[in-house]
């Protein structure tokens, strides 16, 4: 977890709390179509201009991730490729490609719910997102519904695993 300097967790908003509960509505849209549960909602001064789910499956494209999604979709929403002064919120932290994605983007500020152990790159096996060799770095505050979001993923492969599917 991102830690503030004098080391407290990150305090979340009412409006953080709003967003992330939007994002989570985003990542049950990924099950229709049997995608990893994933919702991701960029919002510019309290208004939603992006949103995204994982769409890797219905796609059939491997960087259809939530969160390239919310960010594409707030790029055509402002007419510019730079997110400044947008928050990205996931369910999920980044992976190496989205977080790579937040950097160039300039993307200010990610709320994350839940830590990915085995892909993460917003500070869990990597921290691409505030990589101090880079010309940008994420503010990142993570935790907000975590347990939800971890359940939203566990079931989800719970009942992959029940199903014999990889």
């Amino acid at each position: 977890m991102t830690m503030s300097p004098d080391h407290q967790p990150p305090i979340f908003s009412d409006e953080d709390r709003h967003f992330m509960q939007l994002a989570l509505l985003e990542a049950e849209k990924a099950l229709e179509h049997g995608d990893v549960p994933v919702g991701a909602i960029a919002v510019l001064n309290g208004e939603v201009i992006g949103s995204g789910f994982n769409a890797r499956e219905r796609d059939r494209d491997p960087t259809a991730h939530a969160e390239v999604i919310a960010m594409r979709s707030a790029s055509q929403h402002i007419h510019h490729w730079r997110l400044d002064d947008v928050t990205l919120y996931c369910t999920l932290e980044p992976c190496c490609m989205c977080a790579g994605a937040m950097v160039l983007a300039r993307l200010p500020r990610l709320v994350f719910a839940t830590p990915d152990p085995k892909a993460g790159a917003g500070g869990s096996i990597m921290n691409i997102v505030q990589h101090p060799q880079l010309n940008h770095r994420v503010e990142v505050a993570q935790g907000l519904f975590a347990d939800e979001a971890a359940e939203q993923l566990q079931a989800f492969f719970r009942q992959l695993r029940a199903q014999g599917k990889k």
